[in-house]
């Protein structure tokens, strides 16, 4: 075995990979602003699966010389381009967007939680606690609901002092 390949093989590598990462970064930043806000919003389950594979799309065009940049940027393109299909469908047929996206769930409602959807949703009492907390409360008595939203974070409406 040859160690010093391990740490170093040629400078066309090098040269590659910067070139090549300098313009597939580029690239990505341009379509992203196409893409609009939308693809840089917060997180629903789909949305990370296109930012990781976003992600490991870039990588490979920058580690795997069988890849041309023009096929990279294709690549990165489809992806977004099929993002915003998605996105552009789900909001105008409520179906469709049902089926790619996940509908917020009520954790607690007036004091109580409600321990089929925590079970459902995998979420702990301490977890909800941790959130109630959070939002200013002591205890699951102190909210008026307390809801899993869509993108994974957890939201606390609290009860007026008079109602606890």
């Amino acid at each position: 075995m040859n160690w010093t390949n391990m740490f170093f093989q040629d400078w066309t590598g090098l040269v590659r990979t910067g070139v090549v990462g300098v313009l597939a970064y580029a690239t990505l930043v341009l379509f992203l602003r196409i893409s609009g806000k939308r693809t840089l919003a917060k997180l629903n389950a789909f949305d990370l699966v296109v930012t990781v594979a976003l992600g490991s799309t870039l990588s490979a065009i920058l580690l795997q010389e069988s890849i041309a940049l023009a096929e990279g940027a294709l690549a990165l393109g489809l992806l977004i381009l099929m993002q915003l299909l998605v996105t552009f469908t789900s909001v105008r047929w409520r179906g469709f967007a049902q089926a790619v996206r996940s509908e917020p769930t009520l954790l607690a409602h007036d004091g109580e939680y409600c321990h089929a959807a925590l079970q459902r949703e995998r979420v702990t009492q301490d977890e909800a606690l941790s959130a109630i907390r959070s939002a200013g409360g002591e205890h699951v008595g102190s909210v008026r609901y307390l809801v899993l939203e869509s993108d994974g974070t957890i939201s606390a409406a609290l009860r007026s002092k008079g109602d606890q």
